[in-house]
């Protein structure tokens, strides 16, 4: 064997070898993403019959004016969400115009049930960034990207656990504003465990308006709890349905 023959076969190894080191990464990406969708599909349906209370705290800076709202948050067992308001104190501007508005919303894209927003490859593009560590947890970043400038849908990233593939925060800018005076809107949502479910932990968000400049909002939930389904207490079982 010639050695330019040598030489030949030894580059082709070396490309090949390469190749395969190279194609785990893609792989393991997959894999990840396919295990985050798995998860969070899974749990989809777990915070029906769940309740927890939220405080939120907002102002808007330039008017000096501000609110602290304590409400008990409830997504009933059929997944429909309300509020009940235990106290406000505040300027009733901010109530109104943010804290309210922030709870509607929410609560109108719950109960449409629109899988349009939903963090799925039909809706974003997930671009794998690697291992890190956040909240002394080791996670799994990706960037996301929507397919569309639709209300409701985000850029930024998407931090996963990397024990149980759940979220553990999200952050981005919304593409498309929800009025036109409103210029830009940025969040991030933190996640913790609760029963085994990935629960809001904490949201951030500011809001910048055409007219009053920024208005923040912080909401903390606490206190969650979870009652039995109806099969579990026993209204519903295999031998009576």
């Amino acid at each position: 064997m010639t050695l330019v023959r040598v030489q030949r076969l030894g580059s082709v190894c070396l490309l090949m070898a390469a190749t395969t080191l190279a194609e785990p990464a893609k792989n393991e990406s997959d894999t990840i993403l396919d295990s985050y969708l798995t998860a969070t599909r899974n749990q989809k349906n777990l915070l029906n019959g769940s309740q927890a209370e939220v405080r939120i705290e907002a102002d808007v800076p330039r008017l000096q004016k501000t609110g602290r709202l304590n409400a008990l948050r409830r997504i009933s067992q059929l997944g429909r969400l309300t509020y009940d308001i235990l106290r406000f104190e505040g300027d009733n501007a901010v109530k109104n115009h943010v804290i309210a508005r922030y709870l509607s919303a929410e609560a109108q894209v719950r109960d449409s049930g629109d899988t349009s927003l939903a963090l799925i490859p039909e809706n974003y593009k997930f671009s794998y960034k690697g291992r890190r560590g956040l909240q002394g947890r080791r996670v799994h970043l990706f960037e996301l990207k929507p397919r569309a400038k639709r209300k409701g849908l985000f850029k930024g990233n998407l931090w996963v656990d990397a024990k149980t593939y759940l979220p553990v925060r999200e952050e981005g800018r919304f593409v498309k504003n929800p009025s036109i005076f409103i210029s830009r809107v940025d969040f991030t949502r933190d996640y913790r465990m609760e029963n085994g479910v990935a629960v809001v932990d904490r949201l951030e968000t500011t809001v910048r308006t055409r007219v009053v400049g920024p208005a923040r909002m912080t909401v903390q939930y606490v206190d969650y709890r979870f009652e039995p389904s109806v099969a579990e207490v026993g209204q519903i079982t295999a031998d009576n349905q």
